[in-house]
């Protein structure tokens, strides 16, 4: 179907996403593809390195799972965050992944984690990483005959890891004006041997800074470094004003949240 009508055929996952933006006629697609019956698109499957989910996996199947959530946290600590238990039950991972807003808070996992989106059109399949994936608002380098197929999860293999992820927004279940996600490993003898962290809703894609976190290696994780990190991030953000904010009120978010999710993640990989 994809390969026949193109442009004009838009995928029906969860349809959380999709479905508003018809209603408003900011999308108006010539075919609606459904693909909830795709069975071999629904599956959690933890593995050694890595958790693969299929894009049409429910969210509420990957918050409640416990093996994916013990291998990759940040997933099930996202979803808390992700409109309501209703919009939960519907929507799907691929489908928030593939909507690529933002300031939403699954966009924003997988680019912290470095996640890689396997895509399959006719003519076959290609894998793509977080980074390139998405590639504006609302906008990822996806083919219009390709189909978001699976999505692989780095496990982080060190055993005292701790991850966090915080948002701002208006009310609870309403789009974030930004959130923030850490993760960071440590030694036995306390320091970072590894370190990610990034913001959503303060760019046209969700912001990892992987080359701040690698300054993070090899201290303590104290609160001064960890201001330091975040605050360099917050500079490289470029959030936009609206209603409900300003850019530079956004900034200052980003530095805040940044800082409240690092710490947060450091505690409780000491607590491991």
């Amino acid at each position: 179907m994809l390969a026949t009508h193109g442009e004009s055929a838009k995928l029906l996952a969860g349809g959380q996403s999709l479905v508003p933006m018809m209603a408003m006629r900011l999308v108006r697609p010539g075919w609606l593809v459904d693909i909830n019956e795709i069975a071999v698109l629904k599956f959690v499957a933890v593995e050694k390195d890595v958790a693969r989910t299929g894009a049409c996996t429910r969210q509420c199947v990957v918050e409640r799972d416990e093996a994916l959530a013990a291998r990759v946290p940040l997933l099930r600590q996202a979803l808390k965050w992700v409109g309501h238990i209703q919009t939960r039950n519907r929507g799907t991972v691929g489908g928030s992944l593939a909507h690529a807003d933002p300031c939403a808070e699954l966009p924003l996992v997988a680019q912290v984690l470095g996640a890689r989106m396997l895509l399959r059109s006719a003519k076959g399949a290609r894998t793509l990483e977080a980074e390139k994936f998405f590639s504006g608002p609302m906008a990822t380098s996806a083919r219009p005959d390709e189909c978001l197929e699976e999505i692989h999860w780095p496990a982080w293999s060190w055993r005292r890891t701790g991850s966090a992820f915080t948002e701002i927004s208006v009310r609870h279940g309403d789009f974030a004006m930004v959130s923030a996600a850490a993760q960071v490993a440590i030694d036995g003898d306390g320091r970072c041997v590894r370190a990610a962290f990034g913001v959503g809703g303060a760019g046209g894609t969700p912001l990892a800074f992987p080359k701040i976190a690698a300054r993070l290696v090899g201290t303590r994780l104290d609160d001064a470094a960890v201001s330091d990190a975040a605050h360099a991030a917050a500079a490289e953000t470029q959030p936009g004003s609206d209603l409900h904010a300003s850019a530079e009120y956004r900034r200052h978010l980003a530095g805040v949240l940044a800082a409240r999710a690092l710490r947060e993640a450091r505690e409780r990989a000491r607590s491991l």
